[in-house]
């Protein structure tokens, strides 16, 4: 349709080579010069995402300047970019109208020029038998010339030329014929669609009159060869003749066919394939759309429809395989060996639970999934998410994309060859989003247990029922995975496992893998437990156990090395903490130390970072001043609230303590966590802060031998923390005799190994009175803290100046 005329406006220009794009045509690009990738950018971010493409004079040049155009282009708008590993930029642009460059402008990183619409009318304007005229002769000479190709499938010459609109059918027509760039580009520059539509005639006569005086010569010698092959007659096919293509593509549509009706298909999968068949079997076997078709069908049949392995449901075969492969996880296996009892039960194939591991790196988590699919018998197929950023990666492409695909769900139950795999999403939290989609939002249907059952894939264009498949997705941080993704997520938290945990899978897994890699298992090779547990906390800090096998690979290699230079080829090779030592050189990391003896002022605090638990130092000091308090160690603000709420219960109880009411206004106190480098945060540390203050103001050492956690009220309440087992397993490697825990994690006791609860007392507490007694150093531990006679005189400001009850001086 006609475009009223605008002022000029500024657009990107993209120079073409051998490209002619015109209006209503959609062409696919691969462009790599700097200067258009940069105008493609600049395009993506208008809000028409509109860019004027112009062919070049001369194809060879490249760099082409202003000189190097045409005048006249067509505005294109730009529908997709998706960058190529080699660099290269693929782009789909849509031509909209055409368009002529009026003055170029200079200063961009890629050429611009002012434009200004090409109009398009016939002046004077036709009458109606004239112009039907005009649009029947081109069509005319449209369908000789697509007789005469043969490459032009026949859907194009009927789509073509049921167009009305004279503009239109000119540009449809000339989109697809082989004309050369200077024809081509005198039909773009042509204004009026009824002078183009004449001249269009006109070229498309001449280039059917060439190509069938090309053809001649090539009938007349095939007539002569069939000649030739009459008389030879039986001779010939006595002696097996070559097929003709013809025969060959004959033959596969037989196969294909046999292969339709056998397949075990949905009742639209086979109608879909059925009528694409039908299709193939029109069309020039030599044509690419016959390709397409062709790779399409390829692909449906390729899947396993209703296809299942067997599961095996012998829930104490699994138990036992779960078991053998890892060590812990106790939580994963117990929801895998549920869903197996349940099949059991059933009797059949049901839906499958969707899982997400959740947990640090090297704890377990793609290995798992592995074990899981062979102790449920199913198939296994992995598939990577991280960097994965473009929607179609999930769904795949639609078929009228230039070598579409299926998605990576698609391939993976086709890698799998049995509709009911276990499917392993690693990294979903990895991924990301950019103008090509959102993929964790193509996840949603993939996981949605009730929506599943009919995954449309944008190339399959099908139902494909994926609620048998065993999903299982991973992830390290559970925040950056979209709320709606959670949702449809049975989310399993994995913790970092503890060092007595990684004892056991060095003991029982990591040092028999590493003995038989490093080709030592026809030496006598024996690791210490001593030497196990230095690698553990002196080499190594971490969550998982990667870094821990690579040092125990270390020893091994240390160990084949000394073997070959070692004269004495039955030696025994003992292990001890000394000798890895030696082998590995100096310590990487240590681990804070409790205080050896009593001090004023000192608290053994607890905390739980990425790699397991630690102790956490809170130091206190009091220098004459006017109540200033300050808090340093690169603390995060809970932390520091933490401090306010512990000085803030202190000043409540200074009647008991005997500091008098104001005692904080002639003192400035410091509190200080060590290793300032290292981030801190949260409120567990309360009692811990409360306990060094205390101890400094009143004189009275803390014990040594005693750690605490727990998140302090301003009434002097206990609340429940995190990571208790964390906690009480460090307290226990810094050989603590007691942890102080609030009463309500009792319950979490239970998750602490047995071996550490013997070595370690844990006291439970209420109120932070209960956590002074038990960890300040007083003769009578039972009358500390109890208020005195006459404590109402505290309100008046009194200050007390007996001596506290029960304390030892």
């Amino acid at each position: 349709m006609p475009v009223d005329p605008r002022p000029p406006f500024l657009l990107p220009v993209l120079p073409l080579r051998d490209v002619v794009v015109f209006p209503q045509m959609v062409v696919p690009l691969f462009v790599g010069r700097e200067k258009s990738v940069a105008a493609l950018e600049a395009a993506f971010l208008r809000p028409g995402k509109d860019i004027l493409v112009v062919a070049q004079l001369n194809a060879r040049t490249n760099d082409p300047g202003q000189a190097d155009l045409y005048a006249v282009g067509c505005i294109g708008t730009v529908a997709q970019i998706l960058r190529l590993p080699d660099g290269t930029v693929k782009v789909l642009v849509e031509g909209k109208q055409r368009a002529r460059i009026v003055q170029w402008d200079e200063g961009h990183p890629y050429l611009a020029a002012l434009c200004a619409d090409h109009a398009e009318d016939d002046s004077p304007p036709l009458d109606a038998n004239e112009a039907e005229a005009i649009r029947h002769a081109a069509r005319v000479a449209f369908e000789g010339y697509v007789k005469a190709h043969r490459r032009i499938p026949a859907e194009v010459l009927l789509s073509v030329t049921a167009v009305e609109d004279a503009a239109q059918l000119a540009d449809s027509i000339a989109a697809h014929v082989s004309f050369g760039i200077p024809e081509r580009q005198e039909l773009l520059a042509a204004a009026a669609p009824f002078a183009r539509l004449r001249r269009l005639t006109e070229q498309l006569e001449a280039a059917t009159e060439t190509l069938q005086a090309e053809q001649k010569p090539k009938r007349k010698g095939a007539g002569q060869a069939g000649a030739a092959a009459a008389k030879g007659g039986e001779a010939q096919g006595a002696e097996g003749g070559t097929p003709t293509e013809a025969d060959e593509f004959k033959s596969e549509l037989e196969e294909l066919a046999k292969e339709i009706a056998n397949k075990d298909l949905s009742d639209e999968a086979k109608q879909k394939l059925e009528r694409e068949f039908r299709k193939l079997k029109m069309m020039n076997p030599m044509s690419a759309e016959a390709g397409v078709v062709r790779t399409y069908i390829d692909w449906v049949l390729s899947l396993p429809w209703r296809t299942y392995s067997a599961d095996k449901l012998d829930v104490a075969e699994a138990r036992s395989i779960l078991e053998a492969d890892h060590y812990g996880l106790e939580k994963p296996k117990e929801r895998i060996l549920e869903y197996l009892a349940v099949q059991q039960l059933r009797g059949s194939v049901g839906r499958g639970p969707v899982l997400c591991l959740v947990g640090p790196p090297g704890v377990g988590k793609t290995s798992l999934a592995k074990s899981i699919a062979r102790a449920t018998g199913r198939k296994f197929v992995r598939m990577s998410l991280g960097g994965v950023r473009d929607e179609a990666e999930i769904r795949g492409h639609r078929r009228t994309y230039v070598g579409a695909l299926p998605g990576k769900i698609i391939h993976s139950v086709k890698r799998a060859g049995t509709s009911n795999p276990v499917i392993l999403l690693d990294e979903v939290d990895k991924m990301s989003m950019d103008f090509r989609g959102d993929p964790s939002a193509a996840l949603l249907e993939v996981l949605d247990p009730e929506q599943n059952e009919a995954f449309v894939d944008h190339y399959i264009d099908l139902d494909f029922d994926l609620s048998k498949v065993l999903f299982i997705t991973t992830a390290n941080n559970l925040g950056s995975i979209p709320w709606a993704l959670q949702d449809r997520l049975e989310i399993i938290e994995l913790g970092g496992y503890t060092e007595y945990d990684k004892l056991q899978i060095a003991k029982s897994y990591l040092v028999p893998r590493q003995v038989l890699e490093n080709a030592l298992k026809d030496l006598d090779v024996q690791v210490a437990e001593d030497a196990l547990k230095l690698l553990i906390r002196n080499y190594t800090r971490e969550a998982g156990v990667r870094s821990l096998e690579r040092q125990i690979g270390a020893v091994c290699r240390k160990i084949a090395t000394s073997h070959l230079e070692s004269k004495d080829k039955k030696k025994k090779w003992r292990i001890s903490a000394k000798v890895a030592r030696e082998l590995l050189g100096p310590e990487k990391y240590r681990h804070n130390a409790s205080e050896r003896q009593d001090r004023v002022g000192v608290s053994n605090g607890l905390a739980v970072t990425s790699v397991g638990g630690d102790l956490l130092l809170v130091e206190v000091s009091l220098v004459p001043g006017k109540g200033k308090l300050t808090v340093t160690g690169k603390l995060g603000e809970v932390m520091k609230e933490s401090v306010e709420a512990a000085m803030s219960y202190v000043r409540s109880r200074a009647h008991e303590l005997g500091l008098g009411k104001e005692f904080y206004q002639k003192l400035d106190l410091h509190v200080h966590f060590p290793e300032g480098a290292i981030p801190k945060d949260g409120p567990s540390a309360g009692i811990a802060i409360a306990t060094a203050l205390v101890s400094a103001l009143t004189q009275l050492p803390v014990r040594h031998d005693t750690a605490m956690t727990g998140e302090i009220t301003l009434r002097g309440r206990v609340l429940p923390i995190g990571g208790l087992k964390e906690k009480v397993i460090a307290a226990a490697r810094a050989e603590l005799k007691r942890v102080i825990v609030p009463k309500e994690n009792a319950r979490d006791l239970e998750e602490i190994p047995k071996d550490v609860l013997k070595t370690v007392e844990i006291v439970l507490v209420d109120h932070v009175d209960e956590v002074l007694r038990a960890a300040l150093r007083v003769e009578n531990p039972g009358a500390f803290l109890a208020a005195p006679a006459g404590y109402a005189r505290d309100y008046l400001g009194i200050y007390e100046d007996a001596p506290l009850a029960g304390v030892a001086h």
